[in-house]
């Protein structure tokens, strides 16, 4: 860094050095709050991240409903973190140094049980018996939960624009599903898995956050994933027998599922989680309904309706709303 002739504020004044004559005195500092700290902003590859993210998973409930019939929620859940851990351990072991020690286990142990475990398990479940559209609906009050919650835990406040947006961005869900099908929606235990792992997903975010700022994304994702794996080895047995039985593209998309929605977009998720606030990033999670529909569309030939594109659309509009910043 290039150097002034003069004498920095910052550094005393030296006895030997040029004459401080003709500068203005330093005087005692200020009085008032202090400045306000800048939003937390996003780069490029923060960017990239939450794309990945929201792609692979509204891939996650295609794929979810694709091996549904072979697999039942504890043992599909067994095995996406099984390869999950798998996968990610490749990547994150030879990198890893030192592991988290007394309460740091805590908050890790917290969003293993409740995340990759415990709402992976209700998701699954939940698809069981709801159509798309309703479990989009449900899980999408994750979004509204955690805002609030980091507005009171973490103390991100809660910013216009981010309420105003979130709330055009949960319509444009619940428009999403409304032409989601004609199945019955009238399964009182679907629903309330679904608001399970939606409030199991929100609680996780808020207690994920902290852990962030003490380990990369990729190794906090890991050490959740194996906290998960740990609690759902009940269901080994069950997986077993399921895997001997199930169709070879039911086995290919179970993988599918342990790399890309779980090793990967969990671990996307982190990154981006250690960027920006909470509640700014659950927002962005309003366009996995639409993307959804989309992916369906391509993969599964399933023509989305006019209620889905223009739910779509309205989701873009408040997701948008929520990256405005209030004067």
């Amino acid at each position: 860094m290039a150097s002034t002739a003069g004498t920095s504020p910052l550094q005393p004044h030296s006895p030997d050095g040029p004459s401080s004559e003709g500068s203005v005195p330093e005087g005692p500092a200020p009085k008032g709050p202090a400045p306000r700290k800048p939003a937390p902003s996003m780069n490029a590859l923060g960017v990239a991240a939450v794309v990945v993210t929201v792609v692979l998973w509204a891939s996650a409930f295609v794929g979810i409903r694709a091996v549904g019939p072979s697999f039942s929620p504890g043992a599909l859940t067994l095995g996406r973190l099984a390869i999950a851990a798998v996968v990610l351990g490749a990547v994150v072991l030879p990198k890893l140094r030192a592991l988290p020690r007394g309460r740091e286990w805590w908050p890790i142990l917290a969003y293993g049980v409740m995340w990759f475990g415990g709402y992976n398990v209700a998701l699954n479940a939940a698809e069981h018996s709801l159509d798309a559209g309703t479990s989009a609906l449900l899980i999408n009050v994750n979004p509204i939960l955690v805002a609030v919650m980091a507005g009171i835990i973490l103390k991100e406040g809660f910013p216009r624009w981010l309420i105003i947006g979130s709330l055009v961005a949960f319509g444009g869900v619940a428009v999403i599903a409304l032409g989601s099908g004609t199945r019955s929606t009238a399964d009182v235990a679907g629903v309330l898995l679904c608001l399970l792992a939606a409030a199991l997903a929100a609680v996780s975010v808020i207690i994920q956050k902290p852990v962030l700022r003490k380990f990369p994304a990729g190794q906090a994702t890991w050490f959740g994933i194996m906290v998960g794996l740990v609690c759902c080895l009940p269901f080994a047995g069950q997986l077993g027998q399921e895997l001997h039985a199930a169709p070879l593209p039911a086995t290919f998309g179970l993988v599918y599922l342990g790399i890309f929605p779980t090793a990967i977009a969990f671990t996307t998720w982190a990154y981006a989680l250690s960027l920006i606030d909470a509640g700014k990033l659950a927002a962005t999670t309003y366009l996995v309904p639409g993307t959804t529909v989309l992916i369906s569309w391509l993969v599964l030939s399933e023509i989305p309706t006019v209620w889905g594109l223009v739910g779509g659309a309205i989701c873009l509009l408040g997701v948008g709303l929520t990256r405005r910043r209030s004067r």
